[in-house]
């Protein structure tokens, strides 16, 4: 049942990109009080009952989902918590989003998928899983029950399962269930201690050299895993070259081999570490500039299908302790939309539906959803972007506990303005 306060909302001018149906035009959107898409009436309601957004440079998508956040609760939502997580997604023109099960106590009990899956915000949660018990990589986690009391995908990330019998009946048993498993792919038997890849900083301050075979080989052996067993794999965060080239020989093999990349490895480099700054360290850490060119070329000839953030929030007196003491980890759900379409769509020129694809398409049907469209009949839900708009990422103005961000006092270009989604409109910049 609608409200009786319930408004219409009416776009009578805006760039309408949906990648669903494959639509790139000009036009008007209007969305009935009841919540649904519509066609533009021939006589607009009253204003009392109508919200009109009438600006120029107005960009309109389905709404965004990310399939790679951490709201640390349970456990540490002095940095963040579920509903500040979501309003965060929000504030980026996120609708959905995946949250990770690496909290305190691991979310690998049905009761905790549940507490997440029907967390109040202004965006939905859908949860992903331990895939081993108490992500401790020796046993797999009760897959099935936790599928039921609704994870749409098994992760033990921040730390991946490196005993391969273990994934392969993790594999095994997803495959089942029809869910992926998301792999954190970094061997620490390799990584050894690492923590940054070569660059001036790392040489500066002494910090320990991350080997990029860390991640090479884990990859290399969850492909193995994927060819063994037909289970839906997706790799996160990736950040070397040889990286992509495997996924882009595993794709084209046809395993059901998925991949992401994020904001900060689409756009910057080890190089630009700008000191002894614990904002800038992050698991994987920034790769070289040859390692960023074949990032972006991944995205561009359909290899890396995804976007995802890696929302990491964390404690600012922690990540104040410098490069080498802080923990791993970016907030970057505020920021995403502005990073993304100047480095992808600007400077690189990829087509702006295969952006919004990237993070509207692809990570919906990576966890089985429908993604939402703006086809007229279905339910408004709506990411409100202004792809032009320079502005300074301020960190009074995140929705975010944490402020964990390379991109603090930066100049972007590029945000969102507002989400719509069950019949409700926020719209904290417009």
């Amino acid at each position: 049942m609608k409200s009786e306060n319930a408004k219409a909302l009416y776009i009578p001018d805006a760039r309408l990109l949906d990648p669903v149906g494959g639509r790139d035009a000009r036009g008007a959107l209007f969305v009935d009080a009841a919540g649904r898409i519509a066609p533009v009436p021939a006589k607009l309601p009253p204003a009392s009952k109508l919200t009109v957004i009438d600006r120029p440079g107005l960009v309109v998508t389905p709404g965004l989902c990310d399939v790679h956040v951490h709201f640390r609760d349970p456990g540490a939502t002095d940095t963040e918590d579920l509903v500040s997580g979501c309003a965060a997604a929000a504030n980026g023109g996120f609708t959905r989003v995946v949250t990770m099960p690496n909290t305190t106590p691991p979310t690998d009990t049905p009761d905790l998928v549940r507490r997440a899956r029907n967390a109040p915000g202004a965006a939905a949660v859908f949860p992903c899983a331990c895939a081993t018990v108490g992500r401790a990589g020796k046993a797999c986690a009760p897959l099935e029950a936790l599928e039921e009391a609704g994870a749409v995908a098994f992760s033990d990330d921040g730390a991946m399962v490196s005993d391969p019998e273990v994934m392969r009946v993790v594999m095994l048993r997803a495959k089942k269930l029809g869910r992926p498993v998301m792999d954190h792919a970094v061997l620490p038997s390799l990584q050894q201690g690492g923590i940054v890849r070569d660059c001036p900083a790392a040489r500066t301050f002494g910090l320990p050299l991350f080997p990029p075979e860390a991640e090479v080989e884990a990859v290399r052996a969850d492909i193995a895993l994927c060819r063994a067993t037909g289970c839906a794999l997706h790799l996160q965060h990736l950040s070397c070259a040889e990286s992509v080239a495997l996924v882009r020989a595993a794709r084209a093999e046809g395993l059901p081999v998925t991949a992401e990349a994020t904001p900060h490895h689409l756009a910057l480099a080890a190089e630009d570490i700008p000191g002894n700054d614990g904002d800038w360290r992050m698991n994987p850490p920034l790769g070289t500039r040859a390692d960023v060119e074949a990032l972006r070329q991944g995205v561009l000839d359909g290899t890396l299908t995804v976007f995802a953030t890696d929302h990491a929030p964390h404690a600012a007196a922690a990540k104040a302790k410098g490069f080498k003491a802080a923990p791993f980890g970016v907030i970057g759900l505020e920021t995403a939309v502005g990073v993304t379409w100047d480095v992808m769509v600007r400077q690189c020129g990829l087509a702006p539906l295969a952006w919004a694809a990237a993070w509207v398409v692809a990570p919906n049907r990576l966890i089985g959803l429908p993604p939402p469209t703006l086809d007229v009949g279905a339910p408004a839900e709506l990411a409100i972007l202004a792809p032009d708009d320079e502005w300074t990422v301020d960190p009074a103005k995140l929705a975010s506990k944490s402020r964990n961000s390379p991109w603090l006092g930066r100049t972007l270009r590029g945000r969102a303005v507002a989400t719509y989604r069950r019949g409700r409109l926020r719209a904290p910049t417009l």
